[in-house]
């Protein structure tokens, strides 16, 4: 468990490169919990890598990783990473090649059509592949990002309350750059997919309490950051919700 680290943090130097490094480390950890072999040979797409945090960790663990984004702001010891430019907005991500193992941390919700993004998990997957999600849910406590929670009061009224309330350089604009999003919406769209399973899913930052991600409604208010593994099935199933370790629905 991270999320008291994580406000530790937060409270007292905000939102720095500490902060995301620890979140990158959680991550490479959970995924060796959840199965996924970290190791030399694997190929590692980080999708909206940002830093390149996450695909620095994997590294480490000997994994031939690539980073996309849109923008690249990849810190200065990343830059002799493999790199594409991509805008997953609009562009095929087919293009960006099959992976062992593809990240996507912290895009969905940024995204006007995610639902793209989702139907592109197959092609971006080699046979047996993973793909890890994570995402911050609208009715989060941090749905609003950093005019939280006033997301609370609208969709489409509550960052102006915020603002006129405090007069803070805000980031997010609802149906700009921040769209509202479901677990139950992600979690029906991937399990519709008969090419997909889902193996697990989790609040990311609480992990042990996966059993939140199980209750239906409850799970949207109690889940800050909503982590899914997925992988490629070789031979599509009819139950497309097979069970995993930790996994809710």
């Amino acid at each position: 468990m991270i999320f008291h680290r994580l406000v530790a943090r937060f409270l007292k130097h905000g939102d720095d490169e500490e902060f995301y490094c620890i979140q990158a480390e959680d991550a490479a950890r959970w995924l060796e919990r959840a199965g996924v072999r970290l190791a030399p040979g694997l190929r590692v797409l980080d999708l909206g890598c940002g830093l390149g945090l996450i695909g620095g960790e994997l590294a480490k663990r000997g994994c031939e990783v690539t980073l996309a984004d849109e923008t690249d702001v990849r810190l200065p010891r990343y830059r002799e990473f493999d790199y594409r430019e991509v805008d997953i907005e609009t562009e095929d991500l087919a293009r960006l090649g099959s992976y062992d193992l593809v990240v996507c941390s912290n895009v969905l919700e940024h995204l006007a059509r995610p639902e793209r993004l989702l139907g592109a998990i197959p092609a971006m997957l080699r046979p047996g592949g993973k793909y890890y999600l994570s995402w911050t849910n609208w009715y989060s406590p941090w749905g609003g990002h950093e005019y939280s929670p006033f997301h609370y009061l609208g969709k489409r009224r509550g960052y102006l309350i915020y603002d006129r309330l405090f007069h803070r350089r805000r980031n997010h604009t609802p149906f700009v750059n921040l769209f509202p999003t479901s677990i139950a919406g992600v979690l029906g769209r991937i399990r519709r997919n008969p090419r997909l399973r889902v193996v697990a899913v989790v609040p990311r930052y609480y992990p042990e309490l996966s059993f939140v991600t199980r209750v239906p409604l409850l799970r949207e208010f109690l889940t800050w950051n909503c982590a899914i593994l997925i992988e490629l099935v070789t031979k599509p199933c009819s139950d497309t919700a097979s069970t995993g370790a930790g996994e809710g629905g």
